[in-house]
């Protein structure tokens, strides 16, 4: 054998097979290293302009010039408390909703997505139908089917701010599907859960213990998204005339544009330190052991 056909077919001139080298340069149009960077800073401007606006506004006195932290002092001033009521009220209502939904979305949609996966693969396809449908109807268009649905809802477990959840539920299904079934999509469930069969687990251990681990990230992701589209909710409680973060938001604005600026940073900041414990709690526990020598 020649040594041009040797390199070809990785062999050294005597005939000894060797590894392959690994392929050289770059494939694709991926950018470098620096247009990455570029990129990113050009990314973060954007979103920093907007939000320094913002915290700038709130720093500002009414009359005259400088840098006030009185807008900020409001907020927690026992005198000045009965001016925020309505909005520390509507605060928790919202976080009872995204208390409500969340569990609606892990105690409903996800073992009906794992049925679906597991034992019944023919819904599969209804099921997401249904989960992506209300995403193309308007929201203002499904709350006035609500409000004949609400109409008897009052009578049988009242009007309280609580009720909404059942209604936000349904807003907040495409957000709550699409990072589940992504994570379902990326893993062979039903080899998994076979394997844990075969080594005697029952089906809520299998579960449990070898299913759910494996779709934290988007269990977390869906949770993430679920809360933040209850705490941007506005039209749904407007409607049906119900206190909640946004609509208090909007009433506090109007007689108060500082403190409303003020509130609405702190929910982005909010969302963004949800965010960063996604892309945290998702990967703990992830990192490849090194092999002992």
């Amino acid at each position: 054998m020649t040594a041009g056909a040797a390199e070809v077919v990785g062999l050294e001139p005597t005939g000894v097979p060797t590894a392959r080298r690994p392929p050289r340069g770059r494939y694709g149009a991926g950018p470098s290293k620096a247009t990455g960077a570029v990129v990113l800073a050009v990314v973060a401007v954007l979103f920093a302009i907007p939000l320094l606006s913002m915290a700038w506004f709130t720093l500002r006195p009414i009359s005259g010039s400088g840098i006030t932290f009185v807008h900020w002092a409001a907020l927690f001033d026992p005198a000045q408390a009965s001016n925020y009521s309505d909005l520390f009220a509507g605060v928790q209502n919202s976080l009872v909703l995204a208390v409500i939904v969340v569990a609606i979305v892990l105690l409903l949609l996800l073992p009906a997505m794992l049925l679906a996966e597991l034992r019944y693969p023919r819904v599969h396809r209804a099921l997401e139908f249904v989960c992506l449908l209300p995403i193309t109807v308007p929201t203002i268009v499904l709350v006035v089917g609500f409000v004949p649905v609400y109409q008897v809802l009052q009578g049988v477990v009242g009007s309280d701010p609580w009720t909404l959840s059942f209604a936000i539920g349904v807003i907040v299904l495409p957000y709550a599907y699409r990072p589940i079934q992504a994570s379902i999509g990326a893993l062979n469930l039903a080899t998994l859960t076979e394997a844990a069969r075969s080594l005697g687990a029952s089906w809520p251990v299998a579960v449990t213990r070898v299913v759910l681990p494996n779709l934290r990230r988007g269990l977390i992701s869906s949770c993430l998204l679920t809360v933040s589209v209850v705490l941007g909710e506005f039209t749904i409680a407007n409607v049906l005339s119900q206190n909640t973060f946004q609509t208090a938001l909007l009433l506090l604005q109007q007689t108060d544009p500082y403190v409303g600026a003020l509130l609405a940073l702190a929910a982005l900041l909010f969302v963004f330190v949800l965010l960063v414990v996604v892309s945290t709690a998702g990967s703990i526990g992830r990192r490849p052991r090194r092999r002992r020598s």
